[in-house]
């Protein structure tokens, strides 16, 4: 009899303990393809929120933003990582979201790190925007968030999809078409350096056309998530330079339904290990309050304001 009260007990503590520290919480993460970014970055940051928050974190792959924030309105995932464009097209109803309208399921939990709009060539005779006009390029799938990225540009230089010879591709399919001559140039959004990217580099005359002065400062006035970025010299080989482009963030969404608890401590298992996450992905540099609580259009969760909160930085909540 001392042996099963003891075993209950023990099971009674357990339990208690799991209660207390919200074990008994799951997650899933929907990120992107096992070869990008999101992934692989995803998968670190759902250690961390397993091992710091006590919430069980099983990340998947999927097929980026869109699929993210479509599986969050599902219930089949209850965190996302998405481009802030394509989370803004969604809250907004507008470009990829017009047929399924306003999708308010989701909330913003912080902005991770800049993905960079980037438009890379092998064509000597491509300097600028201006000079895509008649050339084969490569602008995304149809809807994607990289297709409008590309179209925002286009029109912020005075093109539209008619003045080039339009091709929608994937990122490798980009990259094999630049190699084998079949398009003239390829964008290309993601963190910089991009694998794609930097293959080209490396195995043959590619760089990166800037993306500045005017066409970037229109960008930035008509779409409020786009900001200016700098390819550091030397990210890619050949690049000797410091490349001017703009860029979107890649940023952490969570299911509006999630309790604040839980929010605010998977937010504190991140930004209170940055130093330990950036050992384990280069992506983790980027991570700050400034850069989580900047540039974002869609509200934030309550629990992670109530965590930015306590870093002196107010947000928008809904």
């Amino acid at each position: 009899m001392k042996k099963i009260i003891a075993i209950a007990l023990a099971a009674l503590m357990l339990f208690a303990l799991c209660a207390c520290t919200g074990a008994g919480t799951k997650m899933t993460m929907g990120t992107g393809g096992t070869a990008g970014t999101y992934y692989g970055y995803g998968g670190v940051l759902g250690q961390y929120i397993t091992n710091n928050a006590g919430i069980n974190v099983t990340v998947v792959s999927t097929d980026g933003s869109k699929a993210n924030i479509q599986g969050i309105a599902a219930g089949n995932y209850q965190l996302g990582t998405v481009q802030s464009d394509v989370m803004s097209y969604a809250w907004d109803g507008t470009r990829s979201f017009e047929s399924e309208g306003k999708v308010e399921s989701f909330r913003t939990v912080a902005g991770l790190y800049a993905e960079a709009v980037q438009l890379v060539t092998m064509d000597p005779a491509i300097k600028s925007v201006a000079d895509l006009k008649g050339k084969a390029v490569s602008i995304g799938a149809p809807g994607s968030g990289v297709y409008f990225n590309a179209m925002d540009v286009l029109t912020a230089a005075g093109l539209t999809e008619d003045d080039i010879k339009a091709q929608y591709q994937s990122f490798a399919d980009s990259a094999d078409a630049l190699k084998d001559g079949k398009i003239d140039a390829a964008f290309i959004v993601a963190g910089a350096p991009t694998p794609a990217i930097t293959e080209l580099c490396t195995t043959n005359s590619a760089y990166l056309v800037p993306i500045d002065g005017a066409v970037a400062e229109k960008m930035m006035a008509d779409c409020p998530f786009y900001t200016t970025y700098t390819v550091p010299a030397g990210t890619y080989a050949g690049q000797t330079e410091d490349v001017t482009t703009v860029t979107v963030k890649a940023t952490l969404i969570v299911s509006a339904d999630a309790a604040e608890e839980d929010v605010y401590n998977l937010t504190a298992a991140i930004f209170d290990n940055i130093e330990a996450i950036t050992a384990e992905n280069a992506k983790g540099a980027e991570l700050s309050i400034e850069n989580a609580t900047e540039g974002m259009t869609v509200p934030f969760h309550a629990g992670a304001a109530k965590y930015f909160a306590e870093k002196n930085v107010e947000v928008a909540v809904q």
